[in-house]
């Protein structure tokens, strides 16, 4: 069991006798009762996640089962608190054999619920129907990976995101740089700073960097980087240490930010990236690595955080090379790092094949693109992404090109400080260490952290 959730579940005195849910018992009962449990409450976190699980879900599927001859209840059980709050309930509840039969839990948490064994395989709790899920075939197998872990799948993936980067077109024109610009290789995002730089842009490069960013600079920074130069954090039951992986992800922040293509103060502000964010939509940065949230939430023309409303036609996008081609994981010459939740089931449910029913239903085409509700948004189905996102060419980019060649962060409780680790690391570099002495810090602090060097590659 992992320590995080050890410690959680010692503060619960229960025995199995006294579980409320049990084993599958293959029940045929006409009259069934199905709970579901989400960090969402109507009015509050995650309002429209609950409404669409209440007005929609709900009556659709027990209409559905209705059609079937069953009579089916399904309860909503709400809640609206702090991620680790709504995180501790559940792994109570899981250690106590009780709670939901179908539970969302973000893809992070995944790993770390099924070495404390509060969650099984999805085919192991509800049986070979699940491998047989026309799901499957709509979502990309890199997306699919967000509820596997050990090469099992414990959940259904929700929506997603990915990836790119960002560039103004305008500043590319004046600094002589195509207006359709796909770097293939990382030394490619440097020769269009230096153009930029050249060319009188304040800021030619933005790779989120440091501590004040926190996960942004690991998601849209390090990770892909590391990626991109051909490995992952973790695999294979090790943390990457001070690799040549790690050492080439450091030296490109470091030729970047010691060379006047990026701004280091920029990196050190309390609300840098919201900085960035603004200084790009004024013309301030030629090229910004973010996620897709930046391009429907930041400076979407109307209702963006930062507002461009000629956006569609002065911001272009890019896939993230490798470092060369076919150099960054699985052979690949493009990469991206992608998140979101999952849905899995209970494995202490009374009716744990009618669940998974439950949980396939909501993860129909239909649920899905009615959980849209009109908006456009990336989900986990090609399908539904083909339908819904022809309006919007970035989201379909994101789709159609980000989300086949994606990876997913480790759903590993001690991931965080690994994280914050890497943060640091970045941070050295943006300070004007090198890249040799940040990997060898960091090398230090992950040994201390995942228990030793034997847990670690260098």
């Amino acid at each position: 069991m992992r320590p995080a959730l050890a410690a959680v579940a010692a503060a619960l005195l229960v025995t199995s006798a006294a579980a409320a849910c049990g084993s599958d018992s293959g029940s045929t009962d006409t009259s069934v009762t199905l709970k579901l449990t989400a960090n969402a409450i109507s009015g509050g976190k995650n309002s429209e996640t609950a409404d669409w699980t209440k007005q929609w879900v709900i009556p659709q599927f027990e209409a559905e089962q209705k059609a079937k001859g069953r009579t089916v209840h399904v309860l909503f059980e709400p809640s609206g608190v702090d991620d680790e709050q709504y995180k501790t309930k559940i792994a109570l509840d899981l250690k106590s054999r009780t709670g939901a039969d179908v539970i969302d839990l973000d893809g992070i948490w995944v790993g770390e619920f099924a070495q404390a064994g509060y969650i099984k395989p999805l085919n192991e709790v509800a049986g070979p129907e699940v491998d047989s899920w026309e799901g499957w075939s709509q979502i990309p197998q890199a997306v699919q990976g967000l509820g596997i872990f050990d090469g099992k799948k414990y959940g259904l993936p929700q929506g997603t995101d990915g990836r790119v980067l960002y560039f103004n077109k305008d500043l590319f024109a004046k600094a002589g740089l195509p207006a359709d610009w796909q770097p293939a290789s990382w030394q490619d995002i440097i020769t269009a700073g230096q153009a930029l730089k050249k060319s009188g842009v304040p800021v030619p490069i933005q790779i989120n960097a440091g501590t004040a960013m926190g996960e942004a600079t690991t998601m849209q920074g390090a990770l892909p980087l590391l990626v991109g130069a051909g490995q992952e954090i973790y695999a294979n039951g090790k943390w990457a240490g001070a690799s040549q992986a790690v050492k080439d992800m450091l030296a490109f922040y470091h030729q970047i930010y010691s060379t006047g293509l990026g701004d280091p103060r920029l990196q050190q502000e309390a609300q840098g990236r919201d900085k960035s964010f603004a200084d790009f939509a004024s013309g301030k940065i030629g090229i910004l690595a973010e996620g897709d949230y930046f391009w429907r939430a930041v400076i979407e023309p109307k209702a963006g955080v930062a507002p461009m409303p000629d956006r569609d036609a002065k911001v272009g996008f890019a896939l993230i090379p490798a470092e060369q081609p076919g150099k960054g994981i699985r052979g690949q010459d493009f990469v991206s790092m992608s998140g979101g939740a999952v849905r899995v089931l209970n494995p202490y449910s009374k009716n744990a094949k009618l669940a998974w029913e439950l949980l396939a239903f909501m993860h129909s085409a239909k649920a899905t693109e009615s959980q849209l509700a009109g908006q456009i948004r990336i989900t986990s189905r090609q399908d539904v992404n083909d339908k819904v996102l022809g309006s919007d060419p970035m989201l379909k980019f994101i789709a159609d090109k980000v989300l086949p060649i994606t990876a997913f962060r480790p759903p590993l409780a001690v991931y965080p400080q690994v994280s914050t680790a890497l943060q640091e690391a970045t941070a050295e570099v943006v300070s004007g260490k090198t890249a040799d002495q940040a990997a060898a810090d960091y090398q230090s602090k992950l040994e201390s952290l995942v228990g030793g060097a034997g847990n670690v590659t260098g």
